[in-house]
């Protein structure tokens, strides 16, 4: 049973911190994946091939990837509240810079910088609710952080597809139109960030005093145990090497090629049933209202028994039949129905796997091996989208680079298994011997 003080302390941070960091990744998601529906008009105004459109689209993650731990190692020196801040603004800016493009070049160097400039906001911000939840709330916190994905599709999606069928406004085409104005959130809650974030514990003055040791002294003894029991993972040079980081990378590496096949890919799928581009926009958002009730549930479930490693293999199996499905169906009410599968799947695996890392990670260990994490397995983002590109070009169809980003997640199922056999041995191995 809880303590009152320790459920007061939850809900407090549940209220203050939860609903504002989902807000940042809301427009953050958006802003990523809002070229989906910029592709229905922007590909043939600036001469992008379906190999180019997923060149592009997955271009995002290489910048992503070349900065993201160095971006977070220094989140970790300066906090939260400053480098958020500035990932923000420069990441909306650079969003805004999109409706300029004027080729496949600039386009391609727009999706690299937007990546560049966003690198270290996900894994930074997984790494700030490490440093404020104890970890029997860490999956739950992480889960309703994460539902701000599928929550910007859901809501985004149908808003994208109205603005794209907006007639020319100030001499901007639609497309161009839907690149700043979904780009301006993100400025201005940049400069939000910087009154409403507090870095640490132990400058909260919105918790009361008592709170406030209680929450310091909880998270202390969860580190110190961390530190005790896996003291080689402290520095930032070691989790880098720990083979456990290198196999959540590869873990992660397929849900993200299956969430940006979803972002970049979805809305040009269903619309080739024949659907307006709100119509799509309504369609691509229901699947995400579906994931969103079933990420927190799982979450939720994967806290109160403790329990990870089937939390993300049953997931990520749901995710590739889905995609296998969605690649078979020949119509548009089949395609959404496998969507629903793959978004659910997908959604499911990320709150307990990002539970993962915290439970033998701390301080500057922490912070580099949460971003090779996130680094390594966004090159999914890139692999997936250029995959189904490449083979659509190849094929004249979208089943191939279906079938090849799920078989990513069957790797992605099959080394979760094989992390958590490795871990029980290593377990037993350090278990002393009783009765000599």
């Amino acid at each position: 049973m809880k303590s009152d003080l320790e459920s007061r302390v939850s809900r407090k941070l549940m209220w203050r911190i939860i609903p504002f960091v989902m807000a940042l990744y809301f427009v953050s998601f958006l802003d990523r994946v809002n070229v989906g529906f910029a592709a229905m008009t922007m590909n043939k105004a600036i001469g992008l091939s379906p190999t180019a459109f997923g060149l592009g689209g997955g271009l995002f993650f290489i910048g992503y990837f070349l900065f993201e731990v160095p971006s977070n190692l220094i989140l970790h020196r300066v906090g939260a509240r400053i480098w958020i801040a500035r990932v923000m603004v420069t990441w909306g800016i650079i969003s805004a810079l999109s409706a300029f493009a004027v080729g496949p070049n600039s386009f391609y160097a727009l999706r690299f910088l937007l990546g560049v400039a966003e690198a270290g906001f996900f894994p930074g911000i997984i790494l700030y609710l490490s440093l404020w939840f104890p970890v029997k709330q860490r999956a739950v916190a992480a889960a309703w952080f994460m539902a701000a994905a599928p929550i910007s599709v859901a809501i985004g999606s149908p808003l994208s597809g109205a603005i794209m069928q907006l007639p020319p406004i100030f001499g901007l085409a639609d497309w161009q139109f839907l690149y700043i104005i979904e780009a301006v959130p993100a400025v201005i809650l940049g400069f939000v960030v910087l009154k409403y974030l507090t870095d640490i514990p132990a400058k909260a003055e919105w918790l009361a005093t008592d709170e406030r040791e209680w929450l310091i002294a909880k998270l202390k003894a969860e580190a110190d145990v961390k530190q005790t029991n896996a003291g080689h993972t402290a520095g930032a040079f070691s989790a880098l090497k720990d083979p456990r980081v290198l196999a959540l990378a590869l873990i992660y590496f397929g849900t993200s090629a299956g969430l940006y096949t979803l972002g970049l890919w979805a809305p040009l799928i269903i619309r080739e049933f024949g659907f307006t581009p709100l119509q799509t926009g309504l369609l691509t958002g229901v699947p995400s209202v579906v994931a969103v009730v079933a990420m927190i549930l799982w979450a939720k479930h994967s806290d109160r028994t403790g329990e990870r490693t089937w939390h993300v293999v049953i997931p990520c199996i749901l995710a590739c039949v889905g995609l296998i499905f969605a690649g078979l169906a020949s119509t548009a009410l089949w395609v959404v129905v496998a969507l629903v599968a793959v978004n659910v799947g997908i959604s499911s695996a990320k709150a307990p796997l990002w539970a993962m890392p915290s439970s033998f990670l701390s301080g500057a260990g922490a912070a580099a091996g949460i971003a090779m994490i996130n680094s390594v397995g966004n090159l999914g983002g890139f692999v997936g989208p250029f995959a189904i590109g490449w083979l659509k070009n190849v094929t004249g169809g979208y089943a191939a680079g279906l079938y090849v980003v799920a078989a990513t997640l069957v790797v992605s199922a099959v080394v979760t298994l094989l992390l958590s056999r490795q871990a029980r041995r290593t377990s037993a191995i350090g278990k002393p011997r009783h009765g000599h």
